[in-house]
């Protein structure tokens, strides 16, 4: 038997590694439960069905990336700063996580297409803070809006190239760098007052 208490991190965290070895084809969650050394019934304790399970475990993957954005939203960097660090900061989690583990990527990716409403969640949080700093821009005199909620969902669509998974063959193409920087330099500008 496991030893230790079996909390809900600790099957996310064993869920991960089934995924990565196995993909989400093949993982199931006997594999987690022998993993943990518990039953199956005990993971079905905390996560009610398989599906409940990868929903959770795709909302932890994305929220890593909300969650290390979120810093720079609250950091006191002008506006202007914060938005270039803020979509530099996303492109290169999204390179980051596409190309150092490809075969999680790719697992996450099957993931994310069952769980479009952890999706829509994880893109209205993005798109959230987006909007906070574009607030903030405007509040101090430095972009131009009326309505910092559609011009984040302009700018984070703007962007999709570089943080859409769909795009993910294009990250580690040579001329991606300059591209995603002329595309930040067109978006400060279309947003300088």
């Amino acid at each position: 038997m496991a030893t230790g208490t079996l909390t809900p991190e600790r099957i996310l965290e064993a869920t991960e590694d089934m995924l990565r070895r196995h993909g989400a084809a093949k993982a199931t969650v006997v594999d987690v439960a022998r993993a943990l050394g518990v039953s199956h019934g005990t993971v079905y304790r905390h996560f009610r069905t398989k599906a409940e399970l990868r929903e959770a475990v795709t909302k932890r993957w994305l929220d890593r990336t909300s969650e290390a954005l979120s810093g720079i939203v609250t950091g006191s960097e002008p506006p202007e700063a914060k938005l270039r660090d803020w979509l530099t900061g996303l492109f290169e989690a999204k390179q980051h996580k596409a190309g150092d583990d490809p075969e999680l990527f790719a697992t996450y990716t099957v993931l994310t297409g069952e769980n479009s409403g952890v999706v829509d969640r994880h893109i209205a949080d993005l798109t959230d803070q987006l909007a906070t700093i574009i607030q903030e821009g405007a509040a101090q005199g430095a972009f131009t809006t009326t309505d910092p909620a559609s011009t984040s969902r302009a700018v984070f669509d703007a962007t999709n190239r570089f943080h859409d998974p769909a795009y993910a063959g294009e990250w580690s193409k040579p001329g991606i760098e300059p591209a995603f920087t002329a595309v930040v330099d067109l978006v400060v500008r279309g947003l300088r007052r």
